[in-house]
């Protein structure tokens, strides 16, 4: 019991460290009470928007073992996001590192029909904090070696890759239309 009461108050702790964050990166922001607890309905953690982009995001954190949501979860977040007009987001935080974001769709499903995400995923692939509020972009190796005048090692251009992958998650049904537009 103790040990989930711990675990509460530190996931507590790190949604209002995320909110604290985003607001501070000039995001309006607000984290849902007791995130589905306090109500019948199931809410995010944390909704924000900067005037143009708004988010649903749900927050998880983790010392270090990989970070699982259930299909319900996920689910919920999807049909709350697109119901309020949001991108839905799931945000990760690793002792010692920063918070990095995904698209459900771009987490790894398992045979059960859980969502995981793992430390090394989320620092290679996730979207770091700087680059959630559009204070970076990242750049990959293929598209510096494409800007060089070099072929991204295997001469398939990146961007058209980014695309077509953007294009299989629309078809797929992994990523809404709306999300695929806004990073097209």
């Amino acid at each position: 019991m103790t040990t989930t009461v711990s675990a509460n108050r530190k996931g507590d702790r790190r949604e209002r460290e995320l909110v604290n964050a985003l607001d501070d990166a000039g995001f309006a922001v607000m984290r849902a009470p007791a995130s589905g607890a306090a109500t019948e309905r199931e809410l995010p953690d944390v909704l924000a928007g900067d005037g143009e982009t708004f988010y649903a995001i749900e927050a998880k954190s983790s010392a270090g073992d990989p970070i699982y949501l259930t299909g319900e979860e996920v689910e919920a977040l999807l049909f709350f996001a697109q119901n309020f007009g949001a991108k839905a987001r799931i945000a990760v935080r690793f002792d010692r590192e920063d918070w990095y974001f995904f698209h459900p769709g771009d987490l790894y499903t398992t045979d059960a029909g859980s969502y995981r995400v793992k430390k090394e995923t989320a620092l290679a692939d996730g979207t770091d904090f700087p680059e959630f509020v559009g204070e970076t972009e990242k750049v990959t190796l293929g598209e510096v070696a494409a800007g060089s005048g070099e072929a991204g090692g295997d001469g398939v251009d990146p961007e058209v890759e980014e695309r077509r992958e953007i294009l299989e998650a629309v078809r797929d049904g992994h990523m809404p239309v709306e999300d695929a537009l806004d990073v097209l």
